[in-house]
């Protein structure tokens, strides 16, 4: 097992190749000497998601035990003490030379901890008290890489960046999130246009969304793009090397609500993907557009108000 720092960063660089296709796409648009970093931070939220998602054959007491038994040789290791796993050493040596800020760690680990024993939100808020350590801590984690030349203005601009890709995976994923025993969209948001977990789960299985469940996504649609305009101002308050980058990131990820809008808002029949081609030409405009120009923001951003059911 190679515990280099050379084959840490190679671990996580395949992570990220293999599980984040359009967040990978958007790093390569990065300086070479930042790309790794950012795969190392990838690398690190995206083993401990694995621990929690993808050994579910295991009882939840014993996926709980391996959370805390890597979260407690992590924490290890930012205190100096040596570490054996091959993840490890790229994610501390990325949190020594930015000076990251372990709380955000703490607060990403506490969230995946929630994820074992939490199948259901009552409200938004706390939807958000989730998304917080899963979502916006990984903004304020990249910011240091990225770099700004005011990150306390950037710093809220990057929690709700991180905000508005998690809850645009909630929507695209409600299919996937059910087979795994969770509704994240919240329970106030479901009674308000008269959906319950069972018709989700029924619609999963029909392979197709009612009208009521329709409402209910296109609402959270528009509350994904409130986020998408908060964080908007952020991306030209970033280093001119890494504007490309996030502005690919923000364009691609708001297009798959584009793709949810296109299919009437049907999450059940497909999944939704941006087109191959679209990616490309998402790239090719980001590398043409210049240090500052606003990013678009996707669809129109409208008030998460309730909306009528047809």
């Amino acid at each position: 097992m190679d515990t280099s720092l050379g084959g840490s960063y190679e671990r996580c660089r395949e992570l990220h190749r293999r599980h984040g296709r359009t967040y990978y796409l958007a790093t390569r648009l990065l300086p070479a000497w930042k790309r790794r970093h950012v795969h190392a931070l990838y690398g690190f939220t995206r083993y401990a998601d694995e621990i929690v998602d993808r050994t579910e054959e295991l009882p939840a007491e014993l996926r709980a035990e391996r959370l805390a038994d890597w979260s407690t040789r992590f924490l290890a290791g930012l205190r100096g003490e040596p570490v054996t796993d091959p993840l490890l050493p790229a994610v501390l040596h990325t949190i020594a030379v930015f000076d990251l800020d372990r709380a955000d760690f703490a607060a990403f680990l506490r969230s995946m901890a929630l994820d074992l024993t939490v199948t259901d939100y009552p409200r938004y808020a706390d939807l958000l008290d989730y998304m917080d350590g899963s979502a916006a801590a990984i903004g304020t984690m990249m910011l240091p890489i990225l770099g700004s030349a005011d990150p306390a203005a950037a710093r809220e601009p990057a929690r709700q960046l991180g905000l508005a890709f998690q809850l645009t995976n909630f929507i695209r994923d409600v299919a996937e999130d059910l087979a795994r025993g969770r509704v994240y969209l919240p329970a106030e948001d479901l009674a308000r246009f008269g959906v319950t977990p069972a018709d989700l789960v029924a619609a999963a299985e029909r392979g197709r969304a009612t009208a009521p469940i329709r409402a209910l996504i296109e609402y959270e649609v528009s509350r994904a793009r409130e986020h998408y305009v908060a964080a908007a101002p952020g991306v030209t308050l970033l280093a001119p090397a890494s504007q490309s980058c996030i502005r690919t990131a923000y364009v691609l990820y708001g297009g798959i609500l584009d793709e949810v809008v296109a299919a009437g808002y049907d999450v059940f029949t497909r999944r939704a993907v941006v087109p191959r081609r679209r990616r490309a030409a998402v790239v090719a405009r980001a590398l043409l557009a210049p240090t500052g120009a606003p990013v678009v923001v996707p669809g129109a951003p409208v008030a998460a108000e309730p909306l009528t059911v047809p």
